[in-house]
């Protein structure tokens, strides 16, 4: 078993978590490799046997690796998946933040987790990418996301306007702060915290969100992800933001867009023991009531 772990933000509090998880790696005969900074950081607090394997960049990931482990938070399985790319290696979350949406394996599990790698006692669930396209390249080659795309003002300029497209025909003008297009993935996120609805993750959509509009009857729409979603973006200032997920490019109105549904998809490792319901109910208090 081929295993890369990555971590983002270095916390020597999660030294001891790292320690457990090379540790029981090592027990179930794992090959181990590690990202570089990660591997600067341990190696004067882990004993490793020989100079494991370094990974600095998505070229060194190759499909001979049979799972990518991502220790930290959501963040960081966010750019777990920006590494991981088209090969589609299956992601493991280990949660070392706070709510672990996405990192959905617990420091205590950590030895349940590898077992249950090591077994096959696990299943993989397919994930849906969306995919940027514009007339300027963006976001350094790295064009996809997993949670979200949005188009938002700048700093504390008015609102913008936002004129959508659906393949091609008009949808509508959001006035707005911003736009949120989630997939079923995102729609617990940032889409969730401006109105939209959740989504089930094997749902075949994309939900259009807006931020703080300036129309009443505006609400959210959920749309087939098959459809290329297309927008102009016009307002008083000259520039505004464009993020995917957790990344951030500053644009202008000169600039075209549109999102679609990636080629690729994201593999993501669950125990049989956790489920989406189970996932709503622990991390978002779904149905939390003591009445029930």
């Amino acid at each position: 078993m081929q295993v890369a772990i990555y971590n983002r933000v270095f916390d020597p509090g999660d030294i001891l978590s790292f320690r457990h998880i090379y540790e029981a790696l090592r027990d179930v005969g794992a090959d181990i490799m590690l990202f570089k900074d990660l591997y600067e950081r341990l190696k004067h607090h882990i004993d490793f046997d020989e100079t494991p394997r370094l990974f600095t960049s998505p070229s060194d990931l190759d499909k001979s690796l049979d799972f990518v482990i991502s220790m930290g938070g959501d963040g960081t399985f966010l750019d777990t998946v920006c590494y991981v790319g088209a090969s589609q290696i299956p992601i493991l979350g280990i949660n070392l933040g706070r709510l672990g949406f996405l990192a959905g394996i617990r420091t205590e599990e950590i030895n349940l987790a590898v077992e249950a790698l090591a077994r096959g006692a696990y299943e993989i669930e397919r994930r849906t990418l969306m995919h940027l396209d514009s007339n300027l390249p963006l976001f350094n080659g790295i064009p996809f996301a997993l949670n979200e795309f949005t188009i938002h003002k700048k700093d504390t300029s008015s609102m913008i306007k936002i004129h959508t497209y659906l393949n091609g025909e008009f949808l509508n003008t959001y006035w707005a702060d911003g736009l949120i297009v989630s997939t079923p993935t995102g729609s617990t996120g940032y889409s969730m915290s401006c109105g939209g609805p959740i989504v089930f993750p094997q749902a075949a959509n994309f939900v259009i969100t807006a931020v703080a509009p300036h129309n009443l009857n505006i609400r959210p729409i959920v749309v087939p992800d098959d459809y290329v979603i297309s927008f102009e973006v016009e307002g008083r200032a000259d520039s505004f933001l464009c993020t995917l997920d957790a990344r951030m490019e500053t644009i202008d109105h000169h600039i075209q867009l549109a999102i679609r549904k990636e080629n690729f998809h994201v593999n993501m490792v669950r125990l049989n023991e956790n489920n989406f319901l189970q996932t709503m109910r622990t991390k978002l208090y779904w149905g939390m009531d003591k009445r029930n």
